[in-house]
């Protein structure tokens, strides 16, 4: 587990090059924005990319809120660094439920791997990023079986791995937020990332959690479930970040989290 009150960024000076906290702070560059069918997509993509790994992400907003266009220093920082980013919409609560949202992310991704070579990026170098909402979305599909080919996943601080303990541990019930989401009981567990951690073989997997305990409970029991099944795991505290920090601030000059994942990302898909 790396903890991040000891993960110390000099540490990582000799995996990261020297470019990897490099100022881009004017602005991110334009994307190229497409529309994958149920909605649309931004591919940012240098004109020179060659070959290129992706990081493919899905944002947060309670399955209700959110759109492809927040995503901070994510573009700039990740282009810099050698990759291709990709960020998706998809169709919010109430106008569709959550699970027509996996099967969007699935098309998007479905659309990113058969389309992504034109645009200089790599379809079997593909790593799915999700905050929040967008981090159980990844999880979902991810161990699934919906992204074939998919090479890693970062997970980003959620307590929806498994809706039925998440209800036993808010006394019975879901609070509002996730009630909303899953109101159908009889669906938890087909839209639980965990019900599928011993269906088979999955890609390395970075799990992160910020400061509320009851993530961290979460986050932890999750990790325990993939590492028991064979699955390679890197479980990262988060604890001094909040909510939304441990999303916004990826990309940022010294921000652990971010050293934390590029190590991971570098030995999976970079």
């Amino acid at each position: 587990m790396i903890d991040r009150r000891s993960l110390i960024l000099a540490s990582l000076a000799a995996m990261l090059p020297a470019e990897t906290f490099a100022a881009w702070q004017l602005r991110p560059p334009e994307p190229q924005t497409v529309d994958y069918g149920p909605a649309k997509l931004d591919i940012y993509a240098p004109d020179s990319a060659r070959g290129r790994p992706i990081v493919f992400f899905i944002h947060g907003g309670a399955w209700r809120l959110g759109n492809r266009g927040n995503v901070n220093a994510k573009p700039g920082f990740l282009l810099d660094n050698g990759f291709l980013f990709v960020s998706i919409d998809y169709r919010m609560v109430p106008q569709a439920d959550v699970a027509t949202q996996a099967s969007d992310v699935e098309k998007a991704y479905a659309y990113v791997r058969s389309n992504i070579a034109k645009y200089g990026g790599d379809p079997d170098r593909i790593a799915v990023m999700g905050h929040s909402a967008g981090c159980h979305l990844a999880a979902l599909t991810g161990l699934r079986g919906g992204l074939p080919a998919v090479a890693a996943l970062v997970l980003d601080d959620t307590e929806a791995y498994d809706i039925a303990a998440l209800a036993q541990a808010q006394g019975g019930r879901l609070r509002p937020i996730y009630a909303k989401a899953f109101p159908d009981r009889a669906r938890w567990r087909a839209l639980s990332p965990a019900t599928y951690i011993e269906s088979g073989k999955h890609p390395p997997v970075f799990v992160a959690y910020s400061g509320a305990p009851i993530r961290s409970v979460a986050a932890h029991a999750f990790a325990d479930r993939l590492r028991a099944a064979g699955t390679r795991v890197t479980l990262f505290d988060g604890s001094a970040y909040t909510h939304m920090s441990i999303n916004r601030d990826f990309g940022e000059e010294g921000d652990a989290l971010t050293a934390a994942v590029m190590a991971f990302l570098k030995s999976t898909v970079a």
